[in-house]
C-alpha cells in the first residue's frame, strides 16, 4: 500500500478498516500530513493482496474485537513506526537494493514511474497529499529517456515529414 497508494508511513499505520472502500476502490487518508485529509485511489493488486491479508493474517492477529488498526503487529496492536521501518529496511537489503530509507522509496518510487508514464504533476500533487507543487517536483525528477522521447514527439524539427 505505500507503493500502490503512495502513502507516508505514518499515513498508512494510522489507516483503520473502516478507511479502506473495496467497493470504490479507495482509502480514506484521515490523517495526512499538516491534518489534511484526503481519499487516493487503492490499486487492484494491492486490494487483492489487502483482502488477503484481512482474510487470514490480520483476522488471526486480532486479541481485542474493538481494535480498528488495519495493519496489526503480532500483540494484536497497531504496528508501531519503528518496526514497520526494521521489516522494510530488511526486505529492501534481501533484494539488493542499496538505496536508503525503506519506507519512503516506494512513496518516491511510484511517484517517479507515474509520472514516467504521463501522469500530470497536479494528479501527482493530489494524490501525494502535497499542499504546494513544488513539493511533488521534487519527487517526479524526468528520466532522460521520457525527456529524449517527448522532445522526439513534439519538437517541429523532430516531425516525421521534415527526416
Amino acid at each position: 500500500m505505500l507503493y500502490s497508494c503512495g502513502l507516508r508511513r505514518a499515513e498508512l499505520l494510522g489507516l483503520d478498516v473502516g478507511d479502506v472502500d473495496f467497493g470504490r476502490g479507495t482509502v480514506y487518508v484521515r490523517r495526512g500530513k499538516g491534518g489534511k485529509a484526503r481519499y487516493v485511489p487503492l490499486g487492484r493488486r494491492a486490494a487483492a493482496w489487502l483482502a488477503s491479508y484481512l482474510d487470514s493474517a490480520r483476522r488471526s492477529l486480532v486479541r481485542d474485537p474493538r481494535e480498528r488498526a488495519l495493519f496489526l503487529g503480532a500483540r494484536g496492536r497497531r504496528v508501531t513506526r519503528s518496526r514497520l521501518t526494521e521489516r522494510l529496511r530488511g526486505y529492501l537489503v534481501a533484494a539488493g537494493i542499496g538505496k536508503p530509507g525503506s519506507c519512503h522509496i516506494w512513496r518516491h518510487t511510484m511517484a517517479t514511474l507515474m509520472h514516467d508514464r504521463g501522469a500530470d504533476i497536479r494528479v501527482l500533487q493530489e494524490l501525494l497529499g502535497h499542499a504546494h507543487l513544488s513539493t511533488t517536483a521534487i519527487y517526479t525528477h524526468v528520466s532522460v529517456e521520457r525527456v529524449r522521447e517527448v522532445h522526439r514527439r513534439t519538437h517541429p524539427a523532430e516531425a516525421a515529414d521534415n527526416v
